[in-house]
């Protein structure tokens, strides 16, 4: 123990791993068929986690802003392509639209929460930058995922009605206006709900993690209620430039609904 810091071992972490057996064991008891996918997802995890803490130890020591900008385009490549993978409709333009929303976004809302709220000099520091990131980068493309899946399935739907709309004579602002508000909200509702029930039924990992590592308690919450209101605002940019050039990819300039750029996965 150091600072009131526990330090775990490999060992330690070994037995925490074994607790998916319980999971293994559920799905074989249970006829679920997930064993594969499970060990697959706990292999993966760990090996993801054990690079990623290689990489940033180096980076950390380096410092270096042409390092750190290249992890970060990677950090939220990765993200745009998880959150158009999650969607069962794509179209030509959807992974490009969805990099632009989350990395315009997030690095605009990382941005702000660095170098005006935590005041970090340099901002780009990666002791706050990569972290900070993360959590908006995981937060965001979630937003994102539901937002284009509930618009993409939405106009899909309600193809007959928003057709019927622009035929009498509706832009195509008024005729997608009502899908875009509701898929916009799908998106919202994940970050809200979350907030609601923080501190009551969740104590959330970055509190949690500060906690652990000996920060005074109220330091943590303040830490922890910044970095709520900056996912939620990263997450709500996000799903707005998302909807938007989306709009603008499935709208044409004649006021054409273009469903047939779409297609299933």
């Amino acid at each position: 123990m150091e600072n009131n810091y526990i330090i775990l071992g490999p060992w330690q972490v070994a037995a925490a791993a074994a607790l998916i057996l319980i999971n293994i064991l559920l799905s074989i008891a249970l006829k679920l068929k997930l064993e594969k996918q499970l060990g697959i997802a706990s292999i993966r995890m760990v090996l993801q986690l054990l690079l990623v803490g290689f990489i940033l130890e180096w980076i950390f020591t380096l410092e270096n802003f042409i390092w750190i900008l290249g992890m970060a385009l990677l950090m939220a490549s990765v993200a745009s392509i998880s959150a158009v993978n999650r969607t069962r409709r794509k179209f030509s333009a959807i992974y490009w639209n969805s990099f632009f929303s989350i990395i315009s976004a997030s690095f605009l809302i990382t941005g702000i929460a660095l170098s005006g709220i935590i005041q970090v000099d340099p901002w780009y520091h990666p002791q706050y930058l990569i972290p900070v990131l993360g959590m908006v980068l995981g937060n965001t493309l979630n937003g994102i995922s539901l937002t284009l899946d509930r618009f993409m399935e939405d106009l899909s739907s309600r193809r007959n009605q928003i057709e019927s709309l622009l035929a009498l004579g509706a832009t195509r602002w008024e005729a997608a206006h009502e899908s875009m508000k509701e898929s916009a909200r799908a998106g919202m509702i994940p970050t809200i709900n979350s907030m609601m029930v923080m501190g009551i039924v969740s104590l959330p990992g970055m509190m949690t993690g500060q906690i652990l590592a000996g920060a005074n308690p109220m330091n943590a919450i303040y830490y922890q209620i910044m970095i709520l209101f900056v996912i939620a605002a990263a997450s709500a940019l996000g799903i707005i430039v998302v909807i938007l050039l989306t709009f603008r990819s499935l709208f044409n300039s004649r006021h054409q609904l273009a469903i047939h750029r779409l297609h299933l996965k």
